[in-house]
């Protein structure tokens, strides 16, 4: 199964298209939505591409294959209008045997890990920082922001599966990778 995990879109019509790219490119099986979908927040610069409207539809068709977690940035305004669930703070799946648990970032962070087992994977957004690390024998990945980077980073999203998570660039170059025991 391959996951594309994809962060902090903030209204960004070119994060939202560059999804249907994804999928066809690296044979994507599941979403893995990580919040801050459709608002760019008080915070945050506007993107220079910013439609919400237009990118409900497109990740609406996608429905069946998104898993999603509430960012800082979601609301109850935004859950009327988009057809999959992003209210809940936390999910976990697996992949195999491999639990993977995800958050935002803003509740449970890098600050408040949520409970993981040896080798579990936890994924989150929010810090619009890309990261790919084992740490205390769980691995840490945040795929970065598909709007807004931080750090100088440039905008990227990550592709998970059994053997690891790669993040790449909007080039689809391999920016980031580990690979998992």
């Amino acid at each position: 199964m391959k996951v594309l995990a994809i962060s902090d879109l903030h209204g960004s019509l070119e994060a939202a298209t560059i999804i249907e790219q994804i999928i066809v490119r690296h044979k994507i099986d599941i979403i893995l939505c990580l919040g801050d979908i459709l608002y760019h927040g008080p915070r945050n610069d506007l993107p220079l591409d910013y439609n919400p409207k237009k990118i409900i539809p497109i990740l609406n068709n996608y429905k069946d294959k998104i898993i999603s977690v509430r960012g800082n940035c979601d609301s109850e305004v935004d859950q009327m209008v988009l057809e999959f669930p992003i209210l809940s703070d936390i999910n976990t799946f697996y992949i195999n045997k491999r639990k993977i648990v995800a958050s935002h970032g803003h509740v449970y962070g890098l600050d408040n890990l949520p409970f993981l087992s040896d080798n579990d994977v936890f994924i989150f957004g929010h810090i619009h920082i890309p990261i790919a690390k084992k740490e205390n024998n769980y691995y840490i990945l945040n795929p970065g922001s598909s709007s807004l980077p931080k750090e100088n980073h440039p905008k990227t999203y990550g592709v998970l599966d059994d053997k690891g998570f790669k993040i790449y660039t909007f080039n689809h170059e391999v920016y980031r990778e580990i690979n998992f025991d």
